[in-house]
């Protein structure tokens, strides 16, 4: 149990001021042996007190105290080493320069908090040009700061000065407001203050808060644009402290205030807010010190690597269905989402106050003449500048269908939110519960929200940021703010699925036409478009139970589908999209889609052409909606070649006689594309690739292979290769072309694992006469064009190497494939599994594990080593975990039956991943 938290002094000030001054006195004339005296003092209470700091958090739990306990030792430590300094430094000091200089703390600092690792931020205010002897002093005290390893940010100015650049530059501006006294002369600091507030303050409110939020704005994006990034910044991401700093900077400005407790005088927030306000600063705080004293350095991102032991400093444990670092992380975002709503009611008391109006994107422009108009068919609500807004406070309470009402007509008229009227919902939620839950009117309102053709997305975040989305659908309630510790899910489970209706929006609009052609097609011709949406919102809303989220999910939509108007064959479409929704892209990137076994056992599992098209569009949009860079073309190709080869058994049409129709289009298309090359070379040429390379393979990256293949034969070579750059995907494309060869994947797989390249994913193909076009996807590592070239051309080398036989792969990839420390973090259970279901000819083996450079060059050595064929190779990633799927026969062409070779192969495949585990432990212990 957390102790609770008392202000508690991390080291004797007055004492250490005194033992500074003896150290001075006993100088003599070694005064650099007394300058290392003091800093090896200092360093020693700086220390002892920060370890001191961290114990009582650990103790006690809060950030805010312990910030301020650090804050007071950092106050300590520059007064007495000012006061050494004045001793120390050669000029006389003269009584009346003696209280001529102020020192002042700004910034975080100057508002009395500090981290562990935190910049310290110094202003020296002088009277007028500073005197040689104050830069001494000044020079002084800076550098032995830097002697004990703080990092300083300072400036000396007079108060003129201060003046004149806080008018022009908000940076200074926002300093000076945070400064607060710390040694010296205090009457220039008085000074100082009286003055920025009558000559830099008065009248600026409206400019001051407009740039405010503006740079807030901008930080915003660059640290990724949503509060419920997985790996936050905990100071500058939305959401984060650096937010709750810029309420109270703006509320001292306009409001002039002090303290928090001010806050609730001025009518900034209620009581209960405040304790939002203040519970939400010093977890963050907490957070913060907390990653600053595990890393030993100012780290404000919470990556993976930090969370788990992040999750054990703060004392939350495993819960069925939910990891303790899971549990961590959602607090963490419930606590960024109450940040969110504290803005949005700060805004409001602004504007009541006319400090600002926002007629659409929350600028701040200042005055101006307030114009309201009526909405057609209710009384309740208003226009108030092109903003929806109550006509009377009691509208939620009178009927509280207008909860669910404001929002319908919000996105029915494309009117933005009066922050005044988004407060009042915040604080009427109570007003949502069984009977407004089971209200007909109040559900078809949210169908119609959820439905709409125009921007259910920012409708559904606002109505989720507010609250009501998750008190509306319970079971939604439940995943807000929840996260999943992998690196394949970027966003919260709540801000995924959002996403994702915003992405199905974007597709039926055809914004993404380019992008994903079949899908923005078919959802022109489904025979219901609601059922769809309602999917896409419920797929992952079981997540986070102990049960199976595809099973739980379905049974969560049986219940919601009449809830929200559907009728019972609805009802059952959804369910069956909700428990099926991963069965797409899991036969499309890990099954043998040429092989006519794939293609009937997914349409077994679909048995209707319209539940293909449902299920095809609603895998898409749930892969690009999982974060960036999950989706590229590859993945594309896979799930339209999967649709294709299953609709003739789903509509009646013969499969093989369609296959052929359609493999004779591929050719007639690449013989098109190849029409300027003689007629017999280009009929030979297509001749020479197989159905499964002309059906899969798109013309772009035939006709590169078709040119590639020509330059080698002509040249006189046995092999080509070739590196592309691929940015939107975020992936390099490596293709080799050599006459085939049973350890070409292995040697391809190794050289990426000497060049440190992580394969994502891989294409192989044969021809008729025995070559092989095999391309491998890696991630991108470098940001530059010409750095990702040149590691492209490092693999192809080393290919070309391997392939020569000039240099031995083993020997190279134990030197280099070690596991990446970013994927450190993650326990990923190896898993092995042996099914000769999948094919009539070959044997399917699927290993699972946590992936890392060079897992899936020992895995195909391993399976060399067994005399396992290799007939196809399906390469997938999900962050940190590999699923990796070979199509194998044994020498003879046969598949595998005997249990003891099953059992061989399973051990010796997870003997890869274990050799990956000991290497991992072996460094970890060095």
């Amino acid at each position: 149990m957390r102790k609770t938290p008392v202000e508690t002094p991390l080291a004797d000030a007055e004492a250490l001021r005194r033992a500074l001054l003896d150290i001075a006195e006993a100088a003599g004339d070694d005064r650099d042996a007394a300058r290392q005296t003091a800093v090896d003092h200092l360093r020693h209470v700086s220390d002892t007190g920060r370890a001191e700091a961290e114990r009582l958090l650990l103790d006690d739990g809060s950030g805010t105290y312990c910030a301020k306990r650090i804050s007071a030792l950092q106050d300590g430590l520059i007064v007495a080493i000012l006061d050494f300094a004045y001793k120390m430094v050669d000029s006389p000091r003269r009584e009346a320069d003696a209280s001529a200089l102020a020192v002042t703390a700004t910034g975080g600092y100057g508002r009395g908090t500090l981290a562990p690792g935190s910049d310290i931020d110094l202003l020296f205010i002088s009277p007028g040009k500073p005197k040689q002897h104050f830069r001494k002093i000044v020079e002084y005290l800076l550098y032995v700061l830097w002697d004990l390893g703080f990092k300083v940010g300072h400036a000396t100015r007079t108060v003129d000065e201060c003046i004149k650049l806080a008018r022009g530059d908000l940076t200074i501006r926002t300093a000076i407001l945070e400064s607060r006294y710390l040694a010296g002369e205090p009457g220039l600091v008085h000074d100082l203050i009286r003055r920025f507030d009558a000559e830099v303050v008065r009248n600026t409110a409206s400019e001051f808060v407009a740039e405010k939020l503006a740079e807030r704005d901008e930080r915003h994006q660059k640290h990724g644009g949503s509060r419920y990034l997985v790996e936050p910044n905990i100071k500058e991401s939305k959401g984060g402290l650096r937010d709750l700093q810029t309420l109270f900077w703006i509320a001292k400005y306009v409001f002039r205030t002090d303290s928090t407790d001010a806050l609730v005088k001025a009518g900034v927030f209620s009581r209960g807010e405040l304790k939002r306000f203040l519970k939400a600063e010093d977890f963050l705080w907490a957070i913060r010190c907390h990653l600053h004293f595990m890393t030993g350095r100012a780290e404000e991102r919470l990556l993976f690597e930090h969370q788990r032991d992040m999750a054990v400093r703060l004392g939350y444990t495993d819960h069925p269905g939910l990891k303790d670092v899971e549990r961590f992380m959602k607090h963490y975002f419930l606590v960024a989402k109450d940040v969110g709503d504290l803005t949005r009611i700060f805004c409001a008391e602004l504007e009541e106050h006319h400090v600002k109006v926002v007629p659409k994107f929350n600028r701040l422009i200042g005055r101006r003449k307030q114009t309201q108009r009526k909405i057609r068919g209710t009384e309740d609500f208003i226009v108030d500048n092109e903003r929806i807004n109550l006509a009377r406070p009691d509208a939620f309470e009178s009927d509280p269908v207008n909860l669910i009402r404001f929002f319908a007509l919000a996105e029915k008229h494309e009117l933005a939110f009066h922050p005044d009227a988004m407060h009042a919902v915040t604080r009427s939620l109570k007003r949502i519960d069984a009977d407004l839950r089971a209200d007909t009117s109040a559900n078809r309102l949210f169908l119609e929200i959820l439905t709409s053709p125009l921007q259910p997305e920012a409708t559904l975040r606002a109505m989720n940021e507010t609250g009501v989305l998750g008190r509306f659908i319970p079971d939604f309630g439940k995943i807000v703010a929840m996260m999943q510790f992998n690196m394949y899910h970027q966003y919260t489970v709540d801000e995924h699925l959002i996403r994702a209706v915003g992405t199905l929006s974007r597709i039926e609009h055809g914004d993404l036409a380019e992008q994903h052609p079949l899908s923005s097609e078919l959802i022109k011709s489904l025979k219901d478009r609601d059922v769809l949406y309602v999917a896409v919102l419920l797929h992952d809303v079981a997540k986070g139970r102990a049960e199976d989220h595809s099973i739980a999910g379905a049974r969560v939509a049986r219940r919601l589908g009449p809830r929200f108007g559907l009728d019972d064959d609805q009802t059952e479409t959804v369910a069956w999209l909700v428990e099926n929704h991963l069965v797409m892209s899991n036969f499309a990137q890990r099954r043998d889609l040429q092989d006519p076994k794939t293609i009937q056992d997914f349409a077994a599992i679909v048995q209707d052409h319209e539940r293909l098209k449902l299920l095809l569009i609603l895998t898409v949009t749930d892969i690009r909606s999982v974060g960036r860079g999950v989706w590229n073309a590859w993945k594309g190709q896979l799930l339209r070649t999967l649709y294709w080869e299953t609709e003739p058994l789903l509509t009646g049409g013969h499969t093989k006689a369609s296959r052929d129709i359609r493999v004779q289009r591929a050719k007639d298309e690449l013989l098109g594309a190849l029409a300027s090359w003689p007629k017999a070379e280009r009929e030979a040429y297509v001749e020479r690739h197989y159905p499964a390379y002309l059906l899969r393979v798109d013309i772009p990256h035939k006709l590169a292979h078709a040119a590639l293949l020509r330059d080698m034969e002509a040249a006189g070579e046995r092999l080509a290769t070739s590196v592309a750059l691929l940015p939107f995907q975020g992936v390099s494309e490596i293709t080799i072309l050599t006459p085939d060869h049973p350890r070409l994947l292995s040697f391809i797989a190794g050289a990426c694992a000497v060049a440190g390249a992580n394969i994502v994913d891989a294409q192989i193909f044969t021809t008729v006469d025995g070559l092989a076009i095999d391309t491998v996807f890696i991630s991108r590592e470098f940001d530059r064009d010409e750095d990702e070239e040149r590691r492209g051309t490092r693999i192809r080398e080393v290919v070309e190497q391997a392939l020569r036989g000039e240099i031995r792969l083993p020997e190279r990839v134990a030197t280099k494939a070690g596991p990446k420390a970013k994927y450190k973090p993650f326990r990923v259970p190896t898993r092995v599994r042996i099914d000769n279901s999948w094919s009539n000819k070959y044997t399917a083996i699927e290993a699972a594990g946590l992936d890392r450079p060079g897992l899936l060059y020992e895995l195909t050595r391993a399976l060399s080593d067994l005399n396992l064929n290799i007939g196809s190779a399906h390469i997938t990633t999900y962050g940190e975990r590999a699923v990796d799927v070979f199509y194998v026969t044994d020498l003879f062409g046969e598949k595998i039956e005997s249990k003891t070779r099953e059992a061989a192969i399973k051990q010796r495949i997870e003997a890869a991943f274990d050799r990956s585990k000991a290497r991992e432990e072996k460094q970890s212990a060095a």
